[in-house]
């Protein structure tokens, strides 16, 4: 077993083994960005090594960007090289209303398909996390941290319909759907409430296996908003 001890040498060494292990344990598993690294206990137990080792070399797995963590799943297997690039544009993109209309369309042609793969199939785990993430987000004041839940709330239904590519693209694109996300957060708070009760009913259509009714306030739901992006620049 390699033990955690006080000597900073002796415990980076320790560290970097563990960070060579975990990243030949992706490679000999296959796996792909989404996919949940073990729990750290069992880890620890694989490679011999002690949890504080394992702790310290999933984060310095997530400071490069291989890994990122989820709440109630896990260290997941991600590529922030190309969430870097989506990072940039988000901070370069003009929110215009020609800009809201662009990833809504892109969102409206995915998302609203989605109850053809979800309606009456979604686990009550799932439903759960939807909840979770919607009362969380009902809950702050923060705009930023009510983009993330809001976020949150809709990449568990792309999840749930088991589709990677789609996953993967949605977390490509997280950083400038936040941003408009945030932007009529932050000039209306009223509007997150909007937000959170149109995701209740979205959650009982769900719940109820009716692919009509989940639709109908999927559509209300991402035409909501736009009355608070700014209009474009006149060119």
């Amino acid at each position: 077993m390699v033990a955690d001890n006080d000597g900073t040498s002796d415990r980076s060494s320790a560290v970097d083994q563990v960070v060579g292990q975990i990243r030949d344990l992706i490679r000999d598993r296959a796996f792909v960005v989404g996919n949940v690294l073990p729990p750290e206990a069992e880890l620890a137990t694989m490679f011999g090594a002690g949890r504080n080792t394992v702790r310290e070399a999933v984060r310095t797995l997530k400071a490069y960007g291989i890994l990122e963590s989820r709440q109630k799943i896990g260290a997941v297997i991600t590529d922030r090289r190309t969430a870097a690039v989506a990072d940039l544009f988000s901070v370069a993109m003009e929110v215009s209303v020609d800009t809201f209309r662009d990833i809504q369309g892109f969102r409206r042609l995915t998302e609203m398909n989605l109850g053809k793969l979800i309606v009456g199939r979604i686990s009550d785990a799932d439903l759960r996390r939807l909840e979770s993430a919607n009362a969380q987000m009902a809950a702050t004041n923060d705009p930023t941290l009510a983009s993330e839940y809001d976020f949150e709330f809709h990449q568990v239904m792309i999840e749930a319909a088991g589709n990677g590519t789609l996953s993967e693209i949605y977390q490509m694109l997280k950083p400038v759907i936040c941003r408009l996300m945030q932007s009529g957060k932050t000039q209306r708070q009223s509007l997150n409430m909007k937000s959170a009760e149109q995701h209740t009913a979205i959650v009982q259509a769900l719940r109820e296996g009716e692919i009509l009714d989940f639709q109908y306030h999927m559509n209300r739901h991402l035409a909501a908003g736009l009355e608070f992006i700014p209009p474009s620049r006149p060119s």
